[in-house]
């Protein structure tokens, strides 16, 4: 997007760590620009409300706000007359809050934690449907169609060859609710498979950022490796 207008950013979230490292992963694409970091309803919207910080034109926003929540906060913006694009980004995975946003206009919805590459998707796509509708006053229904479809690509994330996209979904869902770290073995015996297949999976976690590893110390013989699931970012 070299030469083009870069697409202007707000990230809104409570969680200094998680602001911080929303903004950083914006600032790692191309064709995006952060404008404003905002800790909360009140924040967002007197960044909203700044005549000088200019237009919005995508909002990150995380729905559990210490001063309010993210619904209240995109009908509030409604009620300002703006119209930014805005992609959900949290823990929240009640349906009627899911059905509440997209019903009020969110264009993509992502669950944390996530990785780097989950992230970099939704607003990969998001700028390739910006894209096709950018600086038009009209359009055509192949030019909308064209557009939808980049927000709902088709495809999956690859995964590497003979995994399984249901096996890694239970080992990471036993990895992030376990109360601490453990080991391929702990793993494997929680899961009814055998420790290859498991640590097979936890390094295919680490390697995409969701999860992380280190020695475990104070255990006799071989040295054994802990996984534990990376805090949000």
């Amino acid at each position: 997007m070299s030469g083009s207008t870069p697409i202007r950013v707000l990230v809104v979230d409570d969680e200094p760590i998680a602001l911080a490292a929303h903004a950083a992963y914006v600032r790692r694409l191309e064709g995006f620009e952060v404008v404003a970091e905002a800790n909360g309803m009140g924040a967002a919207l007197a960044v909203l409300n700044d005549p000088a910080m200019g237009s919005i034109d995508l909002i990150l926003l995380d729905m559990n706000l210490t001063d309010g929540h993210g619904l209240d906060l995109l009908r509030r913006i409604h009620g300002l007359g703006l119209v930014p694009d805005v992609v959900a980004i949290t823990a929240v995975r009640e349906v009627h809050v899911v059905r509440s946003a997209v019903a009020l206009g969110i264009t993509a919805y992502l669950i944390k934690p996530f990785a780097f590459a989950a992230f970099r998707e939704k607003l990969e796509n998001y700028r390739s449907y910006n894209a096709v509708l950018a600086d038009r006053s009209q359009t055509s229904q192949d030019a909308i169609d064209r557009a939808l479809s980049q927000l709902r690509p088709t495809g999956k994330l690859a995964l590497p060859k003979g995994m399984l996209a249901e096996t890694l979904r239970s080992v990471s869902d036993w990895l992030r609710t376990h109360p601490g770290p453990a080991s391929a073995t702990e793993v494997a015996a929680g899961l009814a498979m055998s420790r290859v297949t498991a640590r097979r999976y936890l390094d295919h976690l680490v390697e995409t950022g969701s999860a992380g590893k280190a020695p475990r110390h104070g255990s006799p013989g071989r040295l054994e490796l802990e996984y534990s699931w990376s805090r949000p970012r």
